[in-house]
């Protein structure tokens, strides 16, 4: 945790009267539960000031947290501090008005890309943008304040972003903030009901999926989502790259890949179990995290080349370490 570049974004909070919040486009748990979170913490310790979260879409799966903010005009952006959260390279920014502020905060965990802020604060050992701010909280909890809606926006960033606290991005530290914001008050039935029961429907897909899924030689999995699947189970984008979680319980596959066609591209979900893929995220103009990026391509040739790249290097993997299963 770097203290002094935290006491850095906390100085420039307190200086503004005018504060954007925002997020990535395709939002998850943790960029919305992360954003909601901390316009909270912001809104209860300073009702005099003008907070807002502004973004250009939203997600149907997390419509049970409330919505965002309706635009303002471009010129209150102008003398405005604007803290983008969770969010490597700008152009993901799902609010791109963001550049029209005065100054900009970077507020992110993962690997670095672009340090497009004035203030970087870039902490890419912790397991959630939503992590970081339970942590700016806990750093000046002096002059801060929360409530249990607070608590329960990060919390549930924590646990989407944390696979319900079970990837190796979790350190002690994470559960000590997470116990923290428990101490609040948050209702963990209701959040986790929201979050994971599913309707009959995603039931039936979930069993299409196990049926049209592969496994590469060397134990890659993965799945194509194409048009005409997402037309027979009524999906959105989100509910499509969702299956990806559907094949981390397979024996012996660290890789996971979902490729979920859209009109003009084939949007692409990695997931790993000690392997790391953000490489090849990079190499098909994406990224990420180590073991969670995502990716873009454009035809079943580079379709067939990202499996290959990705059967290619489980295959080194699995020759060179022991101790995977």
């Amino acid at each position: 945790m770097d203290v002094g570049i935290m006491k850095q974004v906390f100085e420039k909070i307190k200086e503004y009267n005018r504060i954007i919040i925002f997020r990535h486009i395709r939002p998850d748990g943790d960029a919305v539960g992360s954003t909601k979170g901390l316009k909270e913490i912001l809104t209860l310790t300073y009702p005099e000031k003008e907070i807002y979260l502004i973004n250009c879409d939203y997600s149907d799966y997390l419509s049970f947290m409330g919505g965002e903010d309706e635009d303002i005009d471009d010129s209150l952006y102008k003398d405005a501090l604007g803290i983008v959260v969770d969010t490597a390279n700008e152009d993901r920014v799902s609010n791109q008005k963001f550049k029209l502020c005065k100054e900009i905060i970077k507020f992110d965990h993962h690997i670095p890309r672009e340090n497009f802020g004035d203030i970087n604060l870039v902490e890419e050992e912790r397991s959630s943008a939503a992590e970081m701010v339970a942590a700016f909280y806990n750093e000046f909890k002096d002059e801060l304040k929360i409530n249990s809606t607070a608590a329960t926006y990060i919390y549930t960033g924590m646990v989407t972003d944390s696979g319900r606290f079970r990837y190796s991005s979790v350190s002690g530290d994470t559960m000590r903030l997470a116990g923290m914001l428990l101490d609040v008050g948050i209702n963990v039935d209701v959040m986790y009901s929201n979050l994971y029961l599913k309707e009959f429907s995603e039931l039936k897909f979930s069993a299409h999926v196990y049926n049209k899924m592969s496994l590469t030689e060397n134990g890659v999995a993965y799945i194509i989502v194409d048009k005409a699947m997402q037309e027979e189970f009524n999906l959105t984008h989100e509910k499509a790259g969702s299956v990806v979680s559907l094949m981390e319980s397979i024996k012996g596959s660290l890789i996971w890949l979902a490729f979920i066609e859209n009109d003009d591209s084939i949007r692409v979900r990695l997931r790993s179990r000690f392997v790391t893929v953000n490489d090849i995220g990079e190499k098909y103009r994406g990224g990420g995290h180590a073991c969670a990026s995502g990716a873009t391509v454009y035809n079943m040739e580079e379709v067939n080349s990202l499996i290959a790249d990705a059967d290619a290097k489980l295959k080194e993997y699995k020759e060179n370490n022991e101790g995977w299963l």
